[in-house]
């Protein structure tokens, strides 16, 4: 357990460290409000699909499908979000309900989620981890698009309009595009993939960045109390309520883990990119992702050791 406390610091340190990187910056005016806005709209548009579609791209697709599971988290994903809707409708004012549903049910699984998977379980946990990966991208951009339109003051929320915002969204676009090329191993040239990693190496420091340049603490003070109920949400109650009705579904051993470690994983970066391209509460958004990444440290580690100690996993 030690080591993997020692894991889970490893990955979320860098997170913290870029973040701070993002509030000194903006403290010494090295980045301005234009920067991190411009900051943004490139990593919503470039970098992350070009890392999104670089992780499907290079992951065995074929051998790793488990119906099952793919299935559960499904079913336990739109469980989430609903839940999350209806908690903003109760607790939110209305321009804040999208943000805070977003904040509260997508997790960071292509990052953390998936790291995790791999020191714990190896080449299983890898390769059962990047095609839950996939379906976590679909579902999640697809459920944050439509929740943020409905709220959006610059998106319109008509089903037609919703629909071309999905199909629009570039980060949806790079899984449609990497999932039949993965399948079918279609062979990209080397300059192509190299240049395609050096996109995707940018996206989290430049992401990070923009969110640690928003932060303040004024606008912590403003959004500490919505955030924290959205990271209570993410970090404790989906995660309890969706492993143990994997339990009671049968589901043990890595899938267990691995559901686990996914649904419980702290919230996107991603969220923060698609609140401020939908003209959103930005900074609510910075809030709760720093928030359940605090808690991660936390949570995965009791989480974990629970399901250890039952030998559940």
């Amino acid at each position: 357990m030690l080591a993997l406390f020692l894991q889970t610091l490893n990955i979320t340190a860098p997170v913290f460290a870029m973040l701070f990187m993002g509030v000194l910056l903006r403290r010494l005016g090295a980045i301005n409000d234009g920067f991190i806005q411009t900051a943004s709209a490139l990593v919503f548009n470039v970098c992350m699909p070009a890392l999104l579609f670089l992780g499907i791209y290079h992951a065995d697709l074929s051998t790793a499908v488990k119906p099952g599971l793919l299935l559960y988290f499904t079913v336990a994903t739109l469980a989430g979000f609903g839940v999350a809707w209806l908690v903003a409708i109760w607790r939110c004012p209305r321009a804040d309900r999208g943000v805070y549903t977003q904040g509260a049910f997508r997790g960071n699984n292509a990052v953390i989620g998936l790291a995790l998977a791999g020191s714990l379980y190896g080449e299983l946990g890898i390769s059962l981890g990047a095609v839950l990966a996939a379906l976590v991208i679909l579902l999640y951009n697809s459920l944050a698009a439509i929740v943020l339109a409905v709220y959006s003051p610059t998106v319109k929320s008509d089903p037609w309009s919703i629909c071309k915002n999905i199909l629009r969204n570039p980060l949806i676009i790079s899984v449609l595009l990497a999932i039949p090329m993965a399948y079918g191993q279609v062979p990209l040239p080397n300059w192509l993939l190299t240049s395609s990693d050096y996109l995707a190496q940018m996206t989290l420091p430049l992401a990070l960045i923009c969110i640690g340049g928003t932060l303040s603490l004024t606008s912590m003070r403003a959004s500490g109390k919505l955030a924290i109920e959205a990271a209570s949400l993410k970090m404790v109650w989906l995660p309890l309520f969706g492993t143990l009705g994997a339990w009671f579904c049968g589901f043990r051993g890595p899938e267990l883990g691995i559901l686990f470690l996914y649904i419980g994983a702290p919230t996107a970066a991603a969220s923060y990119v698609m609140a401020r391209a939908s003209n959103g509460n930005h900074e609510l958004a910075a809030s709760i992702i720093v928030i359940t990444t605090l808690l991660a440290a936390i949570t995965t580690n009791i989480g974990i050791f629970l399901l250890q100690w039952g030998g559940w996993i």
